[in-house]
């Protein structure tokens, strides 16, 4: 069981030990406020008063009172400037609103008060009025004047330009990046390639020292480097340089890393993009990056262009006319002609990466655009050994740890699922507070990456606890004595992940070809958990649903794949390119013989591991006992408990690779495809 992360070296920082990150300020928000500013001084300058303080304090205090002496009333303007007569200045009233002590000389001629109105013309209608309703009051001299304005009609007509002309260039801005609007990404340049270039001198931290496992396809590789570097040394002899290498590998195998590999290694150019930088809302972008990428590489040749997952474009066209995007077909489409078209351009080598080769449309594939297709498979037993030398420099282990001990416990295993099982065993080392990573860590990293997180405080009632132990105990019993089928390495029945319940783990052999009895033994060590239900309680539980996906996929395969049946005969059903997704490649009545035929195997295998279930009752009895006391036996306590197995482990004799440009097989293995089980990635489970 895994404690919980108490360790304070494991903890991240607390949110309030953080720093707090103050507010971003650039120069863009110095533009804004002084945009603000103008808006507002054109918008809210000299505003009347809402409340016409003003006009009333002109007609109660200045007005009425006497002291107005006369006005210049601004017609262009709306204002109304008021001239107070000398004697009145002194009033308490002037004093308290101007907050200045006057005299008559600062008052001579001087408009001491001026405000806005509405309208001027409305405003001497109001005067009239005021007169006519005081009779006592003296009517004061006003005249219309017209005053110049050089900055109200320039404020007028050219501030909103400016305004206009800033929020575009912010927008250009915004939208082009730090290089304005012809920046990279930018409005003006959404038809340029969005390569990333590595040239000459470049610093990449990854070299093919750090690319393990891999030694043939290394090869190809920096083969194609030394095309670039030597060209006279293959062109002497009247050959030519490949065109472009495609990598093929499954998911994590390192196709992208050996390409950083090869950047880092290259002393040429080096464009590295994946396929869907092409595609784009805009129609036309994609054909667009693609002759903008050539041209690029065409001024820096010889050079390299790395399109990473390039079966984003390269599908095939015309396939599923409903899922058909033209788009996409017209940039594969410039993508072939500028491979290999009528210019054909010298120095520039295509490198590419895809885990779906099936996918891919053949004019791509064909010699003269991806000349060489290097294939990249799961490493073997002395390639993940490599591979764990290499993700463990950085690691403290213990001096007693077995690296070829974990490679065969990690068969199946790419070279990322390596480096998580070295991440993960680091993790649980220093989680226990220990000093040097010891196997025992390896060994709970491997059944975390396989079968999930342990969950201990998972509540099973006992009467489930039992069924779970009987169910991995049959498993346990059937590979023991079936000669093909995988040796034991661990069980347990300790819940996993999220359904696992229990968990088996086996240590296949490394093969390539399975023969009908290997198949046959197989799918009879995976019914072992639910014949064992059957035997023991009587009743089957729903905790076998794992185990029946696997044999219906195998026994499937056995007679529409492999010809493994005599009824249904030598042929094959399997389309590897799936371009038969509407029809089915056999009639109505040919799917009724290959469902009685599957049905057929299935319960052949059923009885015959039920008979042994049952002639093996005291060993699985055993076995089920010890699970329910102890949780978790190994290989070496099975032995212990119902003796050695009593098949003598075959020594595979390992054959030497040929050396590069050796022949390799045109066909492609579909066992790993569509049948077979991969025992080590999906655990016999109950749950």
């Amino acid at each position: 069981m895994l404690p919980e992360n108490k360790n304070p070296k494991l903890s991240g920082p607390d949110k309030n030990d953080s720093p707090r990150k103050g507010p971003k300020f650039s120069i863009y928000w110095i533009y804004v406020i002084i945009a603000a500013g103008l808006l507002f001084a054109q918008v809210y300058k000299g505003a009347p008063d809402t409340t016409k303080t003003w006009e009333q304090e002109f007609k109660q205090k200045m007005l009425l009172q006497g002291d107005v002496e006369r006005l210049d009333l601004v017609k262009n303007k709306d204002l109304v400037r008021v001239y107070i007569k000398a004697d009145s200045i002194y009033k308490k009233f002037y004093g308290d609103k101007l907050k200045t002590t006057l005299t008559k000389d600062k008052v001579k001629n001087v408009p001491l008060f001026d405000f806005e109105v509405n309208d001027i013309k409305s405003f001497q209608d109001r005067l009239t009025e005021i007169y006519k309703s005081n009779p006592t009051v003296e009517e004061v001299p006003s005249k219309v004047i017209t005053e110049g304005d050089w900055f109200g009609p320039f404020a007028n007509i050219l501030l909103p330009i400016i305004l206009i002309v800033f929020a575009w260039i912010l927008l250009m801005r915004k939208m082009g990046g730090q290089g304005g609007a012809g920046g990279p990404g930018g409005i003006f340049s959404i038809g340029k390639s969005k390569a990333t270039l590595f040239d000459k001198g470049a610093k990449v931290n990854i070299t093919f020292a750090d690319v393990a496992g891999l030694d043939e396809a290394k090869v190809e590789v920096m083969e194609i480097v030394d095309f670039l570097k030597n060209p006279k040394k293959y062109t002497a002899l009247g050959g030519k340089i490949p065109k472009g290498a495609l990598l093929i590998g499954p998911p994590g195998t390192g196709k992208t890393l050996l390409a950083k590999a090869m950047a880092g290694e290259a002393q040429v150019p080096f464009f590295s993009l994946s396929g869907s930088d092409f595609v784009e809302m805009f129609v036309g972008v994609g054909a667009s990056r693609v002759r903008d990428l050539f041209k690029q590489a065409r001024e820096k040749a010889p050079c390299i262009i790395f399109i990473d997952e390039i079966d984003a474009i390269g599908r095939a066209r015309g396939r599923n006319a409903i899922m058909s995007n033209d788009e996409r077909e017209n940039t594969l489409n410039q993508l072939l002609v500028e491979m290999d078209g009528f210019g054909g351009d010298t120095g520039i080598i295509i490198l590419a990466a895809t885990n779906r080769p099936d996918v891919l449309d053949t004019a791509l594939l064909r010699p003269g655009r991806f000349d060489r297709q290097i294939s990249i498979d799961k490493p073997d037993v002395k390639g993940r050994e490599t591979i764990f030398k290499v993700h463990l420099l950085p690691i403290k282990i213990s001096a007693a740890l077995d690296l070829h001990r974990l490679a065969e416990q990690t068969p199946g295993f790419a070279g990322a699922d390596i480096a998580n099982v070295c991440n993960e065993a680091a993790l649980i080392a220093a989680r226990k507070g220990k000093e040097s990573v010891e196997m025992i860590d390896f060994q709970d990293a491997i059944d975390r990456v396989i079968g999930g997180l342990e969950k201990k405080n998972k509540i099973i009632a006992p009467h489930e606890k039992s069924i779970i132990a009987y169910h991995e105990a049959g498993h346990a019993v059937c590979g023991w004595f079936l000669e093909h089928a995988y040796p034991l390495l661990k069980v347990t029945i300790v819940p996993r992940g999220t359904a696992a319940l229990g968990y088996a783990q086996y240590t296949p052999t490394e093969q390539y070809l399975y023969n009908t009895d290997q198949l046959m033994d197989q799918i009879c060590m995976t019914l072992g958990g639910r014949a064992a239900e059957e035997i023991f309680f009587g009743k089957i539980s729903t905790g076998a649903a794992n185990d029946l996906q696997q044999i219906t996929k195998i026994a499937y395969s056995m007679v529409t794949a492999y010809g493994m049946n005599k009824k249904v005969g030598n042929v094959s059903f399997y389309d590897p390119t799936q371009e038969n997704t509407f029809t089915k490649p056999f009639s109505e009545e040919t799917g009724k013989i290959i469902d009685e035929e599957v049905r057929g195997i299935i319960d052949e295998a059923y009885e015959r591991t039920l008979k042994l279930l049952t002639e093996r009752k005291n060993e699985v009895e055993v076995l089920a006992k010890e699970l329910l006391d102890k949780e978790v036996l190994h290989k070496s306590d099975v032995e212990l408990l119902i003796g050695k197995r009593p098949f003598e482990e075959k020594k595979l004799v390992e054959i030497e690779p040929e050396p590069a440009g050796g022949e390799h097989p045109t066909g492609q293995d579909i066992s790993r495809d569509i049948s077979k089980p991969d025992t080590n990635t999906e655990p016999s489970t109950i749950g």
